[in-house]
């Protein structure tokens, strides 16, 4: 399964000793078709909102779910493969077909106003920030 490669620490490899190199590489090969590499979000703060936006080419707006429960968000997309008889006879197949979905934690977030556009593979949410909560003062009369 992992290859086991002899290490030899020498004077040429002390200027490109790195120990965790191999690591990286077998994390990187073993990961390397996982969702999170296939489903990829950048969050911005605007201010008085939260700005995500998740890449997702080549999904319709039909195939993406996003889903609220409690104070956790899921975006969930699915792929599904082309069943028809007219397949092509493939050499190299490297889509991948299957679901994918990733939460995020709603804390802070005024959910009932959150709105979600998609063009060109991109999904937009725009999350505002749940205004804070000033305690009600109110004045005592003294007896």
């Amino acid at each position: 399964m992992f290859e086991l490669i002899p290490f030899e620490r020498t004077m040429r490899n002390l200027n490109s000793f790195y120990p965790f190199r191999q690591m990286e590489e077998m994390q990187r090969s073993f990961f390397s078709n996982s969702a999170s590499s296939l489903f990829r979000t950048d969050v911005s703060d605007l201010g008085d909102s939260y700005r995500l936006e998740a890449e997702l080419p080549g999904f319709s707006k039909d195939d993406i779910n996003i889903s609220i429960e409690d104070e956790r968000m899921t975006i969930s997309v699915e792929r599904k493969q082309d069943t028809s008889e007219d397949k092509p006879n493939y050499l190299r197949r490297e889509r991948f077909y299957g679901s994918y979905s990733r939460s995020f934690d709603l804390s802070g977030i005024d959910a009932d106003k959150i709105s979600a556009s998609y063009a060109d593979g991109i999904l937009s949410l725009d999350l505002p920030k749940q205004a804070p909560i000033v305690p009600a003062s109110r004045r005592l009369e003294i007896n």
